[in-house]
């Protein structure tokens, strides 16, 4: 019988402050940051306490737009505590993505560090208001954005606009903890408590709902799978906005009452030599992250015997790179994992135990609790044994739903509860899963998930673009690369360079198309729809042969 946890985030915490108080539960090596886990409790209570102060209800949704800062960690229980919603945002969006992301999930309050790769996030999001909007000491009146309250600002430069970290946390000073208790034993553990933003076959982004009850089970799971324990402590290098960071992550490790090294913002030299100064047992990664620190110039010098276990995952990982990670890294005990943000997310995940093959062949068997079969596209029908399908899964994982798109949520979770999760898979007699392609054309670039319909919808903003059509080709370094074909209007001429200025500052950087062909027309069937797998074989040569010349 698969033991699952009855029981809030918050509950989960509390339980491991009892247990585990004394011990150390968060550092952040760099910042010279440490919590025991008592201390992080008290810390995450008196954000709890901000929050209600400024009159957050149950059911309220609470933007954070950040790198792994402590601030966030805080966030994310805090918010558990009280029954708010986090809303993670991409820490790559740029204006346009934050305002889509705010008006869709109803947010009322954005929490926003200074920036990350050359963004300014306040001026971001003051670029948003328009005439007759006001942002003033982090009260917002946005006519675009009616739900928004406050703009909380983490940082030490003074932002005139918004509230200040120390500010917020001021607040809260004159909340009891009566009041805190109260709303606590309000909560239920299938209460929704994070929304992540993903996009599906019609490249718009929707609000995944996750609950109490999918994400800690999922994070719980996920550590048993890596044999977690209280003398374990996993470096996170992950960010905290996707599932990978908070669930296999944050909760994997806390739900084992093991202990958290974050780093706020990834740097291969920086990961290794955290590793090593905190004597980590465990570390997370994609495959592109990985690569990084083994081709680190100073990797022989870094000391990471105490590594045992990890997590890759994010996009496939080559076989070289898996041995390499065991035999150079000491992370014989490397597992892999699969999954989306629906399912809260991982589905199927490889054990310590399993030989090197099932780990770099397979994504793994299913978690405990978790169904999976593999059926016919066509027919919804269960395949044989070693025979490709459409994987789908059903538990205690799947999601709530996505926010405010019924339909779209019933295009994926059918009557019976499975999801749908569009990807192409094979299963042996062993129930072990590998991946064989994907349904929808979804790009993969360096653990990031890019939708190419997102992207042409903007390209198609362009004012000399008539059509054009998005795919991946393959890439040594990030796996898959964006290319984009365009069909210009007549009489116009212009430069891929002008596609690519057309948008800096506008979509995150990971999703501006590394290569742009200019198109006269299009492979298409008889029925006149455009062939991408022809397309894409073009690409692969002309991308092949521009970076010949680029040499």
């Amino acid at each position: 019988m698969t033991k699952l946890l009855h029981e809030t985030i918050g509950a989960m915490l509390e339980r491991q402050v009892h247990q585990f108080g004394s011990k150390e539960a968060v550092v952040y090596a760099k910042e010279n940051v440490r919590y025991t886990f008592s201390e992080f409790n008290r810390e995450v209570n008196s954000v709890a306490k901000s929050l209600l102060d400024l009159g957050v209800v149950k059911g309220e949704h609470i933007a954070v737009w950040a790198t792994n800062v402590p601030e966030w960690l805080l966030l994310q229980f805090a918010t558990a505590k009280i029954g708010a919603v986090l809303v993670t945002v991409n820490t790559n969006y740029q204006s346009t993505e934050l305002e889509y992301v705010l008006k869709q999930s109803d947010a009322t309050h954005l929490f926003i560090i200074d920036g990350f790769k050359g963004t300014s996030y306040p001026k971001a999001f003051l670029d948003l208001t328009k005439s007759g909007d006001q942002v003033i000491n982090g009260k917002c009146a946005l006519h675009d954005l009616p739900y928004l309250k406050h703009a909380i600002y983490i940082g030490s430069s003074p932002q005139f606009s918004f509230m200040s970290w120390n500010e917020f946390i001021q607040c809260g000073k004159s909340t009891s903890e009566e009041e805190l208790d109260i709303r606590k034993k309000e909560l239920d553990p299938h209460d929704v408590i994070n929304m992540q933003y993903t996009s599906g076959t019609t490249g718009f982004p929707k609000g995944v709902m996750l609950t109490h009850y999918n994400i800690l089970n999922n994070g719980y799971q996920i550590g048993q799978c890596m044999k977690l324990t209280e003398e374990d402590r996993l470096c996170i290098p992950v960010p905290f906005f996707h599932c990978f960071g908070c669930v296999l992550g944050t909760l994997a490790a806390f739900s084992a009452g093991a202990t958290i090294v974050p780093i706020v913002e990834f740097e291969a030299n920086l990961v290794l030599k955290t590793v090593e100064q905190e004597k980590c047992t465990a570390l997370h990664g994609v495959p592109t992250m990985f690569i990084a620190e083994l081709n680190l110039p100073e990797f022989d010098t870094f000391d990471l015997r105490s590594l045992r276990t990890g997590i890759m995952a994010g996009s496939p990982c080559p076989i070289e790179v898996m041995k390499n990670v065991m035999n150079k890294m000491n992370m014989e005990e490397i597992t892999i994992a699969y999954g989306q943000t629906e399912s809260s997310p991982v589905i199927t995940q490889t054990r310590t135990y399993d030989p090197i093959e099932y780990r770099v062949n397979s994504v793994g068997q299913a978690l405990p609790g978790v169904e999976v079969k593999i059926v016919d596209p066509l027919t919804s029908k269960e395949v044989q044994e070693n025979q490709i399908g459409e994987l789908c899964t059903r538990g205690y994982h799947v999601m709530k739903g996505y926010y405010h798109m019924p339909d779209a949520t019933k295009q994926v979770i059918d009557q019976d509860g499975w999801l749908h999760t569009g990807d192409l898979a094979k299963m042996n007699e062993s129930g072990y899963v590998q991946i064989t392609g994907r349904l929808k054309d979804m790009i993969i670039r360096g653990g990031e998930n890019v939708y190419p319909r997102e992207i042409e919808e903007f390209l198609y903003t362009h004012p000399a673009v008539q059509d054009v059509q998005v795919i991946g080709v393959p890439d040594e370094k990030y796996g898959e690369i964006v290319v984009a074909c365009v069909q210009l209007k007549e009489n116009e001429t212009i430069i891929p360079a002008d596609i690519l200025h057309f948008c800096e500052g506008k979509i995150a950087r990971y999703k501006i198309p590394s290569h742009i062909f200019f198109v006269d027309d299009y492979p298409m069937t008889a029925s006149g729809k455009i062939q991408k797998y022809k397309l894409r074989e073009t690409a692969v040569k002309w991308t092949n042969l521009d970076s010949k010349l680029e040499k």
